[in-house]
């Protein structure tokens, strides 16, 4: 079986069309479309569906699929390992990142760490919703808790927590809440994630806890929308410290209520499987750990 055929039918699969895959591997159609017939004949069944119309995957392709990326993740990690052995790395690392972390903190740290690897491609995934690694053809993920599937395998990256903020401007204009029951008298910002809004925020001091129900005029599944209504004063928020790290440095929002805490927060960095766990990813690992201890100011 040829590896360059395999390639072919992955781009195809990833695109729908034999053109676009054809221009991304530099190669005419008509080589594209010959290409995909030889690896059919190899496996002995039609992979793709084809009309003048439209290019449909069949079942049996999408079996075939999972693995045909399984086996060019395997070479592309013995690639990865025989240059790692030489203090390089390299290869294309593909990562899903939540939307506000990932634009307001960890795309210059990505950039950084390219700069230093100039052999390594990576391909970003950025949504806030968990996403199916290998649906989305993803390596790993940096997520907000620990790995629910014990199959996975998952690298403590921090514990942190969320913070209740506002802008200078929201504070000037309706004032600042001194008590968490305070918080149902003022316009919050939602988050909400697969239908479920966030609209009930626990925090808790020495002396008690709280479960306040609060309400908003906005809400969003976005979590860096969110954060910029926060920074424009439209309301108050409760996120992830990591994520305002920026917006506190510089006092764009100010942290309220700050004798009351809210329950630890993990951030792991995920992946599907140990075939997954490459130099490349092991690189991720370090970096996400120093950078954020930093951000957060830990020791």
């Amino acid at each position: 079986m040829n590896l360059d055929d395999l390639t072919l039918f992955t781009r195809i699969a990833d695109t729908g069309s034999i053109t676009a895959a054809a221009d991304q591997l530099d190669m005419t159609p008509a080589t594209a479309s010959a290409a995909l017939k030889r690896l059919e004949s190899a496996v002995g069944t039609q992979l793709f569906i084809r009309s003048t119309r439209q290019l449909r995957i069949t079942t049996e392709g999408e079996t075939f699929l999972i693995h045909a990326h399984k086996a060019l993740d395997a070479i592309q990690q013995g690639v990865s390992s025989l240059h790692s052995s030489k203090g390089e790395v390299q290869g294309r690392i593909r990562i899903s990142l939540s939307s506000d972390l990932g634009r307001n903190q960890v795309l210059p740290w990505l950039e950084n760490m390219m700069e230093q690897h100039p052999k390594l491609s990576i391909r970003l995934s950025m949504q806030d919703e968990n996403i199916d690694f290998y649906s989305n053809h993803v390596d790993v993920a940096l997520r907000y808790g620990a790995p629910e599937d014990s199959s996975m395998i998952g690298f403590h990256i921090a514990t942190l927590d969320r913070v209740i903020c506002a802008s200078p401007e929201y504070i000037k204009n309706y004032g600042e809440p001194k008590h968490p029951q305070d918080l149902k008298s003022h316009n919050c910002l939602l988050y909400s994630i697969a239908n479920r809004v966030f609209d009930t925020w626990k925090i808790s001091n020495q002396k008690a806890s709280y479960k306040i129900r609060v309400q908003g005029n906005r809400i969003c599944n976005d979590g860096d929308v969110v954060r910029r209504w926060l920074v424009n004063g439209k309301g108050i928020a409760f996120k992830s410290r990591l994520d305002l790290t920026n917006d506190l440095a510089a006092n764009r929002v100010v942290e309220i209520l700050p004798d009351f805490k809210s329950s630890e927060l993990e951030l792991w960095l995920i992946c599907p499987s140990r075939q997954q766990v490459t130099p490349a990813v092991l690189l991720l690992r370090d970096m996400f750990r120093e950078r954020i201890a930093n951000a957060l100011g830990s020791p």
